[in-house]
């Protein structure tokens, strides 16, 4: 079974290295089949002799790997972020990734920044739209560098590819006895394009009789979870939105440390998906033993998931939330260890429950 890795930039080396490691203990003590292959591809590379994500290796990954863990992307010595741009749009849009997964979920009462409530009452999954919208790059500059300059951004949305997320949201909700599928647009600004979403919406929801299906402006959402998250369990809503509501919901996770993330063809396990914590690259913290390893282990707990190993992403979240709760963790999360010592004490807490289920 074949796991790309791709550390990438800045802090994505620091956790993707734990991640790894992660891995690597499951092929040992419960000789899981997996195949590691470290790719050599990032802003070093890129600095070095012009590579950003080579066909080859695109081709590879493509017919090959069953998964590939992304680390982050993000480097001042390449402002226009060429390498990053290939690879990250090479694995969505070459892979067809249509569906960016974003649990929401907190591990710890006291990570929850809202008054009165706690780990219970932030529990819920985005299902971002990963293809299409407002990141396809459409568009251009007119007049650039003088006062008339026009500057346009094309959104695109097609029937297709907003029906299939929205369906992948109820398909979710279905198997994970969600009773809610709420979709976030701007329709009432957005008319041409938000429109298809609230009529696809509503479309697709006529399926599904069982789960109630409710739309909602996305300035409204944003509110909403503030006030009262308990009453979200799946959103789905388009790429920009996505993005956005992502790192709102992250903070009531405790913050972007502990955020991961999938991106998905389908939930079937059978085509190649790619799994990446969301923190960013955070260059001005490379290397210094300060990044929070917990997002690349509750993504890696996806990506076991996908994989046909379901139990272990239960297993994987209960050591890291053991890891919060005994305040064994770094810094932004109220803790005082490094992210060697974080990872440590949730493999070694991960080896001691895996071999007590062999004796």
């Amino acid at each position: 079974m074949l796991i790309a890795l791709i550390p990438g930039d800045g802090i994505g080396k620091d956790v993707t290295r734990e991640g790894r490691r992660l891995l690597e203990l499951y092929k040992a003590e419960k000789g899981l089949p997996f195949d590691l292959w470290e790719l050599d591809l990032g802003a070093d590379r890129f600095l070095k002799d012009g590579t950003t994500f080579p066909k080859e290796i695109a081709d590879r990954i493509k017919n090959e790997a069953r998964a590939v863990l992304l680390g982050a992307l993000g480097d001042p010595r390449v402002p226009g972020l060429e390498h990053a741009r290939d690879i990250l749009f090479g694995l969505r849009f070459g892979l067809d990734l249509y569906a960016n997964v974003r649990p929401i979920k907190a591990l710890s009462d006291r990570l929850v920044p809202i008054k009165g409530k706690g780990k219970k009452d932030v529990d819920l999954v985005v299902f971002r739209e990963n293809t299409e919208g407002i990141y396809v790059g459409m568009g251009g500059q007119f007049k650039r560098g003088t006062p008339d300059e026009i500057a346009i951004n094309e959104d695109v949305n097609t029937r297709k590819g907003v029906e299939r997320l929205i369906r992948a949201g109820f398909e979710y909700a279905k198997a994970h006895g969600k009773k809610r599928v709420h979709m976030a647009d701007k329709s009432n600004a957005m008319k041409h394009a938000h429109e298809l979403w609230y009529r696809c919406f509503f479309e697709v929801a006529k399926e599904y009789p069982g789960i109630e299906a409710k739309h909602v402006y996305v300035d409204a959402l944003c509110l909403y979870l503030i006030q009262d998250p308990t009453q979200f369990d799946v959103i789905v809503t388009c790429n920009l939105f996505g993005d956005i509501v992502t790192d709102l919901g992250a903070a009531l996770q405790g913050g972007l440390g502990m955020a991961a993330s999938a991106n998905l063809f389908a939930a079937d396990g059978e085509r190649v998906a790619m799994f990446e914590p969301v923190h960013g690259s955070a260059p001005p913290l490379a290397g210094k033993d300060l990044a929070n390893p917990i997002a690349t282990f509750l993504t890696v707990g996806m990506m076991m998931s996908y994989l046909g190993y379901e139990e272990e992403e239960a297993r994987i979240e209960g050591a890291c939330a053991r890891a919060i709760d005994t305040m064994k963790c770094t810094r932004d999360v109220g803790g005082e260890l490094g992210t060697r010592a974080v990872a440590d004490t949730i493999l070694a807490d991960l080896k001691d429950e895996l071999r007590s289920l062999t004796r």
